[in-house]
């Protein structure tokens, strides 16, 4: 029998503690409702190198009109529970409550941020992940509007770019992340790459006080 590739651990627990600690030798949960909590690092792993972001003309275009306002760490949590609904409606989601629970206590630690796109007062897209040293680990993401959710992620890689904050792991393989530059990297590079990242600190902590729609228009 063949395992999925880079599964390595199935149980524990979902506390903060043990997430930095997993985070930090580059493994993620990703489980569903019925199974125990499953611990993963695959190889090859998909990355994004922020200065490698690829952005389509159209979507250039939607960038230029400003029609969405950025924000950071204002909504973390309806975040990441809209990021729970748009996977249920896609046959089933991996953002339980007890995981919900897990990144919502990191965010109140200082280590789990989100990027929110906003029109007229209204939450219409973002995404969320966790941040250790200068690297960002990348959780999920939703839309309800176009383009929501890709000028989050835009608005992510410049936001870690000007903060000398160079990679992000993207985990799992999508043609969504692989339109925007994401590829796949040996495991060894991954951890390589991962252990001089993750003990070294940004020149100034971009999550705090940051007006993310100001630096957004000014690279547009």
């Amino acid at each position: 029998m063949v395992e999925p590739n880079g599964l390595l651990a199935a149980g524990g627990e979902l506390t903060a503690e043990r997430l930095v600690q997993a985070y930090r030798r580059g493994i993620f949960p990703w489980y569903s409702d019925e199974q125990p909590i499953l611990w993963w690092s695959p190889d090859p792993r998909f990355v994004l190198y922020v200065d490698e972001i690829k952005i389509s003309r159209s979507l250039r275009k939607t960038i230029r009109r400003g029609d969405f306002e950025l924000k950071v760490d204002t909504a973390f949590d309806s975040v990441i529970a809209a990021c729970a609904r748009s996977r249920a409606g896609q046959g089933g989601t991996w953002i339980t409550g007890e995981v919900a629970a897990a990144y919502s206590e990191l965010h109140r630690l200082g280590l789990a941020h989100s990027i929110e796109t906003w029109q007229e007062g209204e939450l219409v897209g973002g995404l969320y992940g966790v941040s250790v040293g200068r690297m960002f680990f990348g959780e999920s993401m939703f839309a309800a509007r176009t383009d929501a959710s890709k000028i989050a992620l835009v608005a992510l890689a410049r936001l870690l770019g000007s903060h000398d904050c160079p990679l992000i792991d993207c985990q799992q393989e999508t043609a969504h992340l692989a339109s925007f530059g994401a590829r796949g990297i040996p495991r060894t590079r991954f951890q390589r790459e991962l252990s001089a990242l993750i003990d070294s600190r940004p020149w100034h902590d971009p999550w705090h006080g940051t007006e993310l729609t100001e630096i957004f228009r000014e690279q547009a």
